[in-house]
Parts: C-alpha cells; sequence; structure tokens
C-alpha cells in the first residue's frame, strides 16, 4: 500500500507529528487554551498562525506580544505561546528572522492554480529558506491533481471544501490541521458558494534574494551597471 498523499489533525494542543527526520527536519505542533506551548529549542524557528482568540507570544529575546485572529509570527529563540488557538510549526536546525504580522488579507496578491489566489506572508530570508503563505480558494473550485516535491503544512482558516486524494476524499472545515507529503497527489475543492483560506508552510523555496541577486545590490549602480554583475572581488567575495 502507498504511502498516503494528506494527513490531518485535530487542533490539540501539543505536538501533533515529528518529522524531525525529514530532508526538511519539522514538527508540527498546536496550541489550544490557557496552558499554551513552550518553544524550548534554541536551534530552530518557530513559524505560528493564531486561528482565533488573543493569545500572548513571549520571546526570549524579542519580549511579550499579544496576538489576534489571523495574525502570524517567525520566532527564531525560545518562548512560549499562552491562549487562543492555532498552529506552530518548528523548522529544527535552521535560524530565521523574528517578525510578527497580519491579520491575513481578505485576497491573495499573486495568482495561483485553476483561479486561486497566494499572499506571500513570511518570505524566506534567502532562497531556499521557509516560508509562510496564505491560499484563497474562491466557491466552485475544481483544483488540477498536482504534487509538490517538499512536504507542505496548513491549517484551514475559514471556509469548507475537500481535499482530493488517489484514498479519498477528506473534508476540510476551519480548525483542520493537515499535512500533505512529498509528491503526494492532491487537489482542493470548495463547497457550494463557500470559499476557503488556507495557511501552509513551506520548509524549502525556489525563490529569494541571494548574495548577487536582491533588491539593494541590484539597484545599485557602478558606472550605469548594476552591482549584481559585478565579479566577486568588487563585490567583496574570495
Amino acid at each position: 500500500m502507498s504511502n498516503p498523499a494528506f494527513t490531518p489533525f485535530g487542533l490539540k494542543n501539543g505536538l501533533l507529528c515529528d518529522l524531525a527526520d525529514n530532508e526538511f527536519p519539522t514538527r508540527l505542533h498546536a496550541f489550544s487554551g490557557i496552558n499554551g506551548l513552550h518553544l524550548d529549542s534554541t536551534s530552530s524557528t518557530y513559524y505560528g498562525f493564531v486561528l482565533d482568540g488573543r493569545p500572548q507570544l513571549g520571546a526570549s529575546l524579542q519580549g511579550h506580544f499579544e496576538l489576534r485572529s489571523g495574525m502570524y509570527f517567525s520566532l527564531p529563540s525560545e518562548g512560549y505561546v499562552r491562549g487562543g488557538r492555532g498552529i506552530i510549526i518548528e523548522r529544527v536546525g535552521y535560524t530565521g528572522t523574528f517578525s510578527i504580522g497580519g491579520p491575513i488579507e481578505n485576497r491573495g496578491r499573486l495568482r495561483y492554480i485553476d483561479g486561486c489566489t497566494d499572499s506571500l506572508i513570511i518570505p524566506p530570508v534567502r532562497l531556499g529558506d521557509p516560508c509562510l503563505n496564505a491560499l484563497y480558494f474562491p466557491p466552485g473550485t475544481d483544483q488540477t491533481q498536482h504534487t509538490h516535491p517538499s512536504m507542505r503544512v496548513g491549517i484551514v482558516v475559514e471556509g469548507r471544501g475537500a481535499c482530493v486524494t488517489p484514498d479519498g476524499d477528506i473534508p476540510l472545515f476551519p480548525g483542520q490541521v493537515f499535512i500533505i507529503h512529498a509528491e503526494g497527489v492532491h487537489s482542493f475543492r470548495t463547497e457550494g458558494d463557500s470559499e476557503m483560506v488556507v495557511v501552509a508552510y513551506h520548509p524549502d523555496s525556489d525563490h529569494g534574494p541571494e548574495d548577487q541577486f536582491h533588491p539593494m545590490i541590484n539597484r545599485t549602480f557602478v558606472d550605469g551597471e548594476s552591482a549584481s554583475y559585478l565579479d566577486d572581488i568588487r563585490t567583496g567575495g574570495a
């Protein structure tokens, strides 16, 4: 029997899935209620999304913050989350940057397949780094079946639908947490006049800044030519 493409989880406080032995080492957690979660690794970056409530985010280096529904964060240090409900994706062995954003918007800013849209809410710091997206599925969506080269971790924020897989259709509803496994064949479908919003984590990216390609160096000109075209010696390389 083949491995499943899609694994659903309930929004239960604590560790939901440990994939630390994956190509992109990852742990999936959820927070729910006053006990919350202690984020105790100094060698991980935590990507979080708040489904509802007003949780407190405590960061050992950055301080304490009150979050609201639809907000998200990236935490590259120890900390905790108390109150509210949401998910935290722990990227093991990766150091990102600290950020808080949101709430997410009502529509995506980028085109996605089959009439859907996407917003890159936490972009990769460098090419290949993790990222967090908000995906928007309009009513009547019946996506083309597709795969991803690496896992996707997601939570349904609003609306209802289904994930269609070779093993059957899995109902989707607000608060449904899931993993789409690498190369798992799947598609999303919305029900009737209901649109659906999903926040999804990608552990890798094929888009992002590089040493010789990012906005600052691209738009710096030396003798009328972008500094991104200068050789390694002039840019301080080996």
